[in-house]
């Protein structure tokens, strides 16, 4: 995407984003006072908010180096990528094969201003940047398509998304809508809160997001179960996001004892 191709970015600054939150979480820069002010008051309910942003991001690394080295993947699509923070999937997946073909999309104008840090590709492969919301699934595969072949195996992956989307707005159909687009050999990788662990403080979060005009949907281990359908989970299956294949990166530290809520899984299209 060209300076000249790019449109204007315009910024709400009135509204906290969870883009930006989460960047907050990570310790980036790239957020306003309205995100951290509500970042901050969910750290109110669960002290663990900064860990749960790097134990996803952790995630993130090692699912990509899983379907590079082990499921030969080479065609990415990232839909509610965020701000960019290095290293970005692009990176991870062109270490292990300078071919891959990379997709990311997110609906905050703010990543849309750093798109050229997920631009960087290898001479030998392909990064590219859609500006669309999730809920339009239709646009981002025909766009995506200009980019990714798929009749090929493709890489969904749609992380610390879905509990952005309630079930009345279209969750598993949105899913259902993106993976039956994929070819047979394509993957699914999912990363989601829940409330399992502490469904007071689960529902305490989900009303300070309601109570900002946002949507926020922690669902069981069974309801993010739902989402695969009849795909055949890789090992381990749904399992703690920090506990998906932790020999493939680095351990991160978390503060407490109890599990980080939170559940991962990848999944192959038969």
């Amino acid at each position: 995407m060209t300076d000249a191709a790019r449109p204007a970015v315009q910024i709400d600054t009135s509204k906290p984003h969870p883009a930006r939150m989460y960047d907050w979480f990570l310790g980036g820069k790239d957020n306003y006072p309205v995100d951290e002010e509500m970042a901050r008051q969910l750290l109110t309910i669960d002290a663990r908010g900064r860990d749960m942003a790097r134990v996803n991001r952790a995630f993130m690394h090692r699912a990509t180096r899983w379907l590079g080295t082990q499921a030969g993947i080479r065609q990415y699509l990232d839909i509610g990528t965020g701000i960019p923070t290095e290293p970005n999937l692009h990176q991870i997946a062109q270490q292990v094969a300078p071919e891959a073909r990379i997709v990311y999309c997110d609906n905050d104008p703010i990543v849309l201003a750093h798109a050229e840090a997920l631009l960087r590709s290898t001479p030998e492969g392909v990064t590219s940047y859609i500006q669309a919301d999730a809920r339009e699934p239709d646009a981002i595969l025909e766009r995506a398509g200009e980019v990714l072949d798929f009749t090929r195996p493709v890489a969904l992956s749609l992380l610390a998304l879905l509990h952005f989307v309630d079930d009345e707005d279209g969750a598993y159909e949105l899913v259902d809508r993106l993976v039956g687009t994929l070819a047979p050999g394509s993957y699914l990788v999912l990363s989601h809160v829940t409330g399992d662990f502490d469904p007071e403080g689960a529902a305490k979060a989900r009303a300070v997001y309601q109570g900002r005009g946002l949507t926020l949907r922690p669902r069981s281990r069974e309801e993010f179960a739902r989402f695969f359908g009849k795909l055949e989970l890789v090992e381990p299956g749904v399992s703690l996001t920090a506990e998906w294949h932790p020999e493939l990166g680095e351990a991160v530290p978390v503060s407490g004892d109890g599990p980080i809520p939170g559940y991962a899984a990848v999944a192959r299209v038969p």
